[in-house]
């Protein structure tokens, strides 16, 4: 740890005395944040100062600076509080501040994924190349976005092409074989507006250790296909149309592969009746297939469909001096084949809801926003009124935030009817009398912002009610889906960013985050206390371009929790501890003027590896190192035309 502080103290101390940290009074607003325009928090677009509801972006500038090949890599390097790690059979599980991948939406420009894995999406689909934007609202969001908005949503949004055309062709590799090749073509004529990507991914096995609960991480190829095409048909009406194809195959063994494949396609229309009205309707196609590759006979068997078609429609109307008022609703039929169900059966729900948010400003500092949804599910018999209520205050210099909201998860197809042995070791039963899960968030927040100056504190508190979990049935002799005891989580948040007109930048963010069983009974939770994030970067031009570094850190402690102890008896319990760890990453980069970018990256710089391989451990087997190219070819002909 000496050692660790020592060289940060050493590279800080190197970047102060390069950068010359400037007077407070010649500091400013970081200029990437002025007009940033947010929709994710009220599904209005918003500048993200006016917004009641606490919301984070991760920008495009920030996606380059972290160097990530994943979503997984980019949230836990920008984000505290939030974990990915590995569950059985090495499928990625997630944990953010105390709820799972099933209580955490994830949405591509607004629209839901199919599929899931043990109770998490395929985040291997998420690819970062096209991605203008992240944003992030944490705590219930289910009055705008209904089920598995719980613990909040994650949004990726697309870039769209600004220039007549753009050609991008990148790679990278790291010294544990593995390799992302990408390729990005859009143009900006006229009526039309497309960006189109491509990614290849290749990670080789990685032996972690002789001893431990994993061995061997399996190797695994992606291949990502996208598609979206914009047309301006009048000043008022707006079509835009997505495709896009995903593939992945995982070297589960010698013998055979698991194979992963989704097609995703949509048509939304947007129309504007007038400065003070605007309609969207939409149509979403999503099928996420699963199936075993034998590679001596050579067939391929799906054994796991997900199909989802959704019908959305959004009309807002303004009302002079008065306030916003938004309203839409949608229409999904869901339908599920699982090798989990009966003889590999199937099942199918029709889902239904409606919403109002009101968008209300009495006078120039009060912001108040309410909303309310109903949502029906056929399958589950289930429904459910989800309200919500925040303010904004403003102060000179400061932000007052208050808010609530209800959450809340129907039970899924899977969780109602599954009947699945577990490796002959013991089954695993759905429960078709399960209660939806209820949730209460309260969060109070203050930010303060002061030149370039940027300070949150946030204090936050979820009481859940029937959350949905495996418990072991003695009647049974198994695993059954059944609803808990209440949980409750509170915890704060605490964030500063600055920078500097010099090109020197800091953000520091740390996540407390408590979570209790109102009853007594099994602390299955492997929420993390105490989280941080830290990144400090700096830019600097010169005659022959531009060159950038960043140091990212992640720091986690310890947590303790109780797990079933055997197998062969899952009525034993005992208690687990998984030790704290910390994690750095240095990204140099430079830019020339001919669109050449650079990039080496030492991941895990301090050489951190875990004394014993958990589920909860970060796999790493030490430092590793990359070096990346992207080529922005159109920057070649606007060279030469000078």
């Amino acid at each position: 740890m000496k050692r660790i502080q020592l060289s940060l103290l050493a590279l800080l101390a190197t970047l102060a005395a390069t950068a010359q940290l400037p007077h407070p009074d010649s500091i400013r607003i970081d200029p990437r944040l002025l007009d940033m325009v947010v929709i994710t928090a009220t599904r209005t677009p918003k500048l993200i100062m006016d917004v009641p509801v606490v919301t984070r972006v991760i920008t495009e500038h920030d996606i380059q600076a972290a160097d990530a090949t994943t979503v997984q890599d980019l949230l836990q390097a920008e984000l505290p509080g939030i974990e990915f790690t590995y569950s059985m059979n090495q499928q990625v599980s997630l944990n953010m501040q105390g709820f799972g991948g099933n209580s955490v939406l994830f949405l591509v420009d607004g629209e839901r994924l199919a599929g899931e894995t043990l109770d998490n999406i395929d985040y291997s689909r998420l690819g970062l190349d096209g991605v203008g934007r992240v944003e992030i609202v944490k705590g219930a969001a289910s009055s705008l976005y209904g089920s598995n908005a719980v613990g909040g949503v994650v949004n990726l949004i697309s870039r769209q092409s600004t220039e007549p055309w753009t050609l991008n062709l990148g790679g990278r590799t790291s010294s544990l074989d593995e390799g992302r090749y990408c390729g990005a073509l859009g143009f900006h004529r006229g009526r039309w507006n497309s960006l189109s990507n491509l990614q290849y991914t290749h990670a080789s096995p990685v032996h972690l250790s002789d001893s431990g609960d994993m061995r061997t991480i399996y190797g695994n190829r992606t291949f990502n296909a996208k598609e979206r095409l914009i047309y301006k048909a009048s000043d008022r009406l707006t079509l835009t149309g997505r495709a896009g194809y995903f593939f992945r195959e995982r070297d589960k063994s010698a013998e055979a592969h698991d194979r992963y494949r989704d097609f995703a396609s949509g048509l939304k229309a947007d129309y504007t009746f007038s400065d003070r009205s605007d309609l969207m309707v939409s149509y979403a196609f999503d099928q996420y297939d699963k199936s075993d590759y034998t590679l001596e006979s050579r067939l391929d068997v799906r054994n796991y469909s997900n199909v989802q078609h959704t019908l959305r429609s959004l009309n807002n109307l303004s009302f002079p001096e008065t306030g916003t008022l938004t309203v839409g609703g949608d229409l999904m039929r869901d339908y599920l084949m699982s090798y989990q169900f009966t003889d590999g059966g199937n099942h199918m729900q029709y889902t239904a809801d409606a919403f109002a948010q009101w968008d209300w400003q009495p006078w120039e500092r009060l912001n108040v926003v309410a909303a309310l949804r109903y949502d029906y599910y056929s399958e589950a018999s289930a429904s459910h009124l989800s309200p919500k209520l925040n303010l904004m205050y403003k102060l000179p210099q400061v932000s007052l935030r208050a808010g609530y909201a209800n959450g809340f998860r129907t039970p899924t197809l899977k969780e109602m009817y599954m009947n699945f042995d577990m490796a002959n070791i013991f089954m695993i039963y759905g429960n078709p009398n399960l209660k939806p899960e209820v949730s209460d968030n309260l969060n109070l927040s203050a930010e303060w912002a002061k030149g370039c100056y940027n300070v949150t504190a946030m204090v936050f508190y979820n009481h859940v009610r029937n959350r949905i979990t495996t418990l072991w049935n003695q009647e049974l002799g198994g695993m059954l889906y059944a609803n808990m005891a209440p949980v409750s989580i509170t915890g704060f948040d605490l964030g500063t960013s600055m920078r500097w007109d010099n090109g020197l930048g800091l953000r520091l963010s740390y996540i407390y985050t408590h979570e209790s069983l109102d009853e007594a009974g099994m602390r299955s939770s492997s929420t993390r206390p105490h989280t941080a994030t830290l990144r400090l970067d700096y830019a600097r031009d010169w005659r022959w371009g531009r060159s950038t570094l960043a140091l990212n850190g992640r720091l986690l402690s310890s947590v303790t929790c109780d797990e079933y102890s055997s197998l062969s008896d899952l009525s034993q319990v005992e208690e687990r501890t998984y030790p704290g760890y910390t994690l750095w990453r240095l990204t140099l980069g430079h830019r020339f003027a001919r669109g050449i970018n650079l990039t080496a990256t030492v991941d895990n710089l301090f050489d951190y590896r875990p004394d014993y391989y958990y589920s909860n451990s970060p796999a790493t087997v030490g430092r590793t190192y990359a070096v990346g190219l992207m080529l922005d070819i159109e920057q070649w002909f606007k060279h030469k035309d000078k």
